[in-house]
């Protein structure tokens, strides 16, 4: 197929290329082929585009890949519900939207990339979507990858995953009560080289009743997982993975069986911090409990079955009078203590626990703690 034959296949409403599209993209002497794969982390891919719909991504998707729909939500939805009547018409409108929609991918994404651009495409299954644009490029002259079966041999790939990775590594957890800096050792570690396995941080949440991230949404279960497997796979065996000590679930987030386990089994180092240190670290670290009192009255509310109504409306009388350090230490008391012992008796499965006394979270103490957990062995 002549590239100017291709144009006049692929024109719609002649806005598929511009004049300068032409003067560049006619210079391919020969397209290069569309490589059919199946896996979703090519090492020669130089990008990864996710051509399914903005809900579809959201829901979950190859770490770092970018979207760009060829269809989007609501004209998948049209082409759908016309696909289940008239299939012959729902192709044509669908083929149209998809070729307009891809103009505007070239002259977004595409117009600036050299020859050596790679990028590997993906849908849901490997069908229409992915190799209509796959083809276009390939046309152009790009190399390309074709992920075979799409979203599906890739979400196959994290299921396989799950169950083999997590038995390659030696873990190490931090634990000690809420408040005791766990995700600020996790840090330190990491600054210091070491290999860290966050997982409040892939989960946006920090596991406890006010620990979701402020304007910030969780990923969903799938996309949790995602994160969870990119993360496993840049990890050297040979070395140990520190993470903090976890309930099953983090905020709507659950850690797969397979890690739980590991985490539930593995040596632990249990972090002291005095009380007043806790106290002002949590008002330190959680600044829009105290900026947003609505939620956190809302939050207190549904305390009560566990904490007894005269307990919440004593917190909330002090979050009013804004008595923010007497409120915390109550809280830590009467619900966290309790709540983190209790959870740690059920899921701290080993005797291997080594107790450190901390007797702040500054940098001096933090640097010298990680320092003594690094040579520990």
């Amino acid at each position: 197929m002549s590239f100017r034959r291709f144009i006049g296949t692929y024109t719609c409403n002649n806005r598929v290329f511009s004049n300068r599209h032409l003067q560049t993209l006619t210079t391919v002497k020969k397209a290069s082929k569309v490589t059919v794969t199946t896996d979703p982390y090519h090492p020669e891919a130089t990008d990864v585009i996710d051509v399914r719909t903005p809900d579809e991504f959201k829901l979950d998707h190859i770490p770092n890949a970018i979207n760009l729909p060829v269809l989007n939500n609501s004209q998948r939805d049209e082409v759908g519900k016309l696909y289940s009547t008239d299939r012959f018409t729902a192709r044509k409108i669908g083929a149209k939207l998809v070729v307009s929609n891809i103009c505007d991918i070239l002259d977004a994404h595409v117009s600036d990339k050299d020859k050596d651009y790679k990028p590997l495409v993906y849908c849901w299954r490997g069908g229409q979507r992915s190799r209509s644009l796959a083809t276009i490029l390939s046309e152009i002259g790009f190399g390309v990858f074709l992920l075979e079966g799409g979203y599906k041999t890739y979400r196959n790939r994290v299921t396989e995953d799950l169950k083999i990775l997590p038995d390659k590594f030696t873990y190490r957890v931090i634990t000690g009560l809420t408040g005791s800096g766990k995700t600020h050792i996790l840090c330190k570690l990491a600054e210091n080289g070491q290999q860290v396995l966050d997982l409040e941080g892939l989960a946006k949440h920090k596991g406890s009743m006010l620990g979701r991230y402020p304007n910030e949404e969780q990923p969903s279960q799938k996309y949790f997982t995602s994160l969870l497997v990119e993360k496993l796979m840049s990890f050297d065996p040979s070395k140990t993975v520190y993470m903090e000590s976890e309930s099953r679930r983090i905020g709507k987030c659950s850690i797969p069986e397979g890690l739980f386990s590991k985490l539930c089994h593995a040596p632990r180092i249990c972090v002291h911090l005095p009380m007043k240190e806790r106290v002002k670290h949590i008002i330190r670290d959680y600044p829009y409990m105290i900026e947003d009192v609505e939620t956190l009255h809302n939050i207190l509310e549904y305390l009560k079955r566990y904490c007894g109504t005269k307990n919440v409306e004593k917190w909330k009388t002090l979050v009013d009078q804004q008595y923010w350090e007497e409120f915390v230490e109550c809280l830590l008391l009467h619900h966290y203590d309790p709540t983190y012992t209790k959870s740690q008796t059920k899921n701290q499965l080993t005797e291997d626990v080594i107790d450190i006394e901390l007797c702040n979270l500054s940098e001096q103490s933090l640097q010298s703690l990680v320092d003594n957990i690094i040579t520990v062995k």
